[in-house]
């Protein structure tokens, strides 16, 4: 019996869903996330004499499209320091409070809610603050601390070093953190403006 994965006309209808949801949650951009998959079938479709079948198809064309969405960041960063370069100061940068928090900065308390992790409206906040995140920020973020990767694999991929890594991603987190404080702790802003 053959294997009906391996008959590139059923790909949209096995992997489209899923391979979109991986793009949108790395990417942050429906119509960048579409073109990413659409360009995953597209090489796909290309190699697949190269397919061994040492992996699933699903995984196959993940791994392609992972490749594609770190080739996106890569060509989309302006330079190797648009993302640590900004002009947003957080700490004091002179006097006696030299690397306190500015007052506008403080971190507001959150409690602790567990239920946060499983509402999927929390997450469509923090993918809206992610998206206003430079694209070379939001990819050291979202390699780091939601896909895993090591520090030397971001680094390598997105040809930086561990120090401009540490940067990014604590600037991220400063970032994110005033936008969901903004957008889903404060309840009269509006959640997307």
């Amino acid at each position: 019996m053959e294997d009906s994965s391996l008959d590139p006309g059923t790909w949209v209808d096995l992997y489209g869903n899923y391979l979109y949801n991986f793009a949108i949650t790395r990417v942050y951009d429906q119509m960048v996330a579409e073109d990413l998959v659409q360009d995953t079938f597209f090489s796909a479709v290309k190699a697949i004499q190269s397919f061994e079948g040492r992996s699933t198809i699903k995984t196959w064309l993940t791994s392609i499209l992972k490749r594609k969405i770190i080739d996106h960041y890569r060509k989309n960063s302006r330079s190797k320091e648009d993302a640590i370069l900004d002009n947003d100061t957080f700490f004091q940068t002179e006097g006696i409070l030299k690397g306190h928090w500015e007052d506008e900065h403080l971190p507001n308390d959150w409690t602790a809610d567990v239920s946060l992790e499983e509402n999927s409206e929390f997450y469509k906040v923090l993918q809206s603050c992610l998206a206003n995140l430079p694209d070379k920020m939001a990819a050291s973020f979202t390699m780091k601390e939601i896909d895993d990767f090591s520090t030397d694999e971001i680094c390598k991929e997105l040809d930086i070093t561990p120090s401009n890594l540490w940067v990014m991603i604590h600037r991220a987190k400063l970032k994110l953190r005033k936008c969901i404080e903004k957008k889903w702790f404060l309840p009269d802003e509006k959640m997307y403006k």
